[in-house]
């Protein structure tokens, strides 16, 4: 291996380390409790180093998220252009869970991902934050959608509410994954299909007669 080979080995092993480092702290003793210093510190580098690969507390608590949504996206734009924009979601989705667990765990233990998640839900800041940045995923996805279908996204709004309905399965089964019996990533892609399934009967205009 080169040496600039070396050399960026060496760094992802420090991110990936304080990333560890940065969520079992936050989430064994409070994201709000745990300074900048402290995960540094565990890490034995200085403050600075950790600056040079989060700006911030908030990047490192969502930092495994980004990856998780960074490969829903790319999945999305890969979906063939003859599917609808539902289906297209649904696969993009689900076929991303079938992939990311190795991802995850290339970074964090999968039981830490599932406590980061919990936490972030129970944390007001982050939260706050949390729905901020789905906001803008779910702007960044209808545009996706838009351009797939050869729409304006500003002239036709089916784009922007297809998505938000996706969107709003997706906020169910999470929470209902985090306080679930079965916390793991296949208990997770089988609670997304099965949620997923019953979106179009849910917009039907009578539920009784069916």
């Amino acid at each position: 291996m080169t040496v600039s080979g070396l050399r960026e080995r060496k760094k992802q092993r420090t991110r990936d380390a304080l990333l560890r480092v940065a969520l079992e702290l936050f989430t064994t003793q409070g994201y709000e409790q745990t300074t900048v210093d402290e995960i540094a510190d565990a890490v034995e580098v200085s403050q600075r180093t950790f600056f040079r690969y989060f700006s911030s507390k908030e990047e490192a608590a969502f930092a495994v998220q980004q990856m998780v949504e960074e490969r829903f996206v790319r999945a999305l734009a890969e979906r063939p252009a003859e599917e609808g924009p539902l289906d297209a979601m649904r696969h993009a989705v689900l076929a991303a869970w079938d992939t990311i667990g190795e991802a995850i765990m290339e970074v964090v233990p999968l039981e830490l991902y599932l406590r980061t998640f919990q936490m972030i839900e129970s944390t007001p800041a982050l939260l706050a934050v949390h729905l901020r940045r789905s906001s803008e995923m779910e702007e960044a996805i209808a545009r996706l959608i838009a351009e797939r279908e050869g729409l304006d996204v500003d002239e036709d709004p089916r784009p922007r509410i297809a998505v938000a309905a996706f969107s709003g399965v997706m906020r169910v089964t999470g929470q209902l994954w985090g306080r679930s019996a079965d916390p793991t990533l296949e208990g997770m892609r089988e609670m997304t299909g099965y949620y997923l399934d019953h979106l179009g009967p849910a917009l039907e205009p009578e539920w009784r007669s069916r």
